[in-house]
């Protein structure tokens, strides 16, 4: 990502209604694990300073980034290490589960062979808990800011899971209720045609006060509330919707 958005998601990760949503839904996915748990593509370690409330859980990141893996050791205790997915620098099943949330879409990722290492890391019968950004049309100027190349759709991730051997692959839309505001936003109040993300893809960030086309910033204190209360109560209906922001899935390494 641009230098900035660690910057950003450092502020925001703590109370923006997005990232409190997102860390619900993976604490759920986690329930019951126990041991040894990596969270790959941690960026500034707010994924892992929720976890630390849970005891029974050994906390491991690892970042791309040497400033952001840093911030991510230090906010959370866990021990992280600089890396990047396509080649994760640990023994083979040394993890009870991983945890990747919005790396495998990013343009420096190899997602075939981060989701193959993702398998090689896991224990037999260990859990994996992927989030991606959904539908490949849905693509923004913040995609380019944060280097996002691809989205994807429950059916597709469905597919690449199975393909890298992984069993019980269970892939859901979230945001659902908040996906028509983000429609409305994106592709008709802002129209980001070709030509707009391309001068995206060429604008630099500045982090004197320039411009920026990140969607990580803080909401009117109502507005986070509302739009975080969507949230929850969307993570309480027990039924599947047809799309949203986010595709969340889990998946098993088979047992041996």
């Amino acid at each position: 990502m641009e230098p900035v958005e660690y910057q950003l998601m450092d502020q925001a990760e703590d109370g923006m209604w997005w990232y409190r949503a997102l860390h619900a839904r993976i604490l759920d996915a986690l329930r019951g694990t126990s041991g040894r748990v990596l969270d790959a593509g941690c960026g500034t370690g707010g994924l892992l300073a929720r976890l630390r409330a849970n005891p029974a859980l050994q906390l491991h990141g690892l970042e791309y980034e040497a400033n952001a893996a840093r911030r991510a050791a230090s906010k959370s205790g866990a021990a992280v290490v600089q890396g990047s997915v396509n080649t994760l620098p640990f023994a083979d099943a040394s993890f009870a589960a991983v945890v990747s949330a919005d790396v495998l879409c990013h343009t420096a990722v190899d997602p075939q062979a981060a989701l193959a290492e993702f398998h090689r890391v896991l224990a037999p019968g260990g859990l994996l808990v992927l989030n991606l950004p959904a539908f490949q049309w849905m693509m923004s100027a913040h995609d380019i800011q944060v280097h996002t190349a691809r989205r994807t759709t429950t059916a597709a991730l469905a597919r690449d899971l199975a393909a890298a051997g992984f069993a019980q692959p269970r892939p859901r839309y979230w945001n659902s209720l908040l996906f028509p505001l983000m429609v409305l936003q994106r592709k008709v109040i802002s129209r980001p045609g070709k030509a707009a993300l391309a001068k995206a893809a060429l604008r630099k960030a500045d982090t004197n006060g320039g411009e920026t086309v990140s969607d990580v910033a803080a909401f009117p204190p109502l507005l986070d509330a509302t739009f975080h209360a969507l949230t929850a109560l969307e993570r309480r209906l027990p039924i599947p919707f047809p799309a949203g922001g986010s595709v969340l899935a889990t998946a098993r390494k088979p047992p041996a």
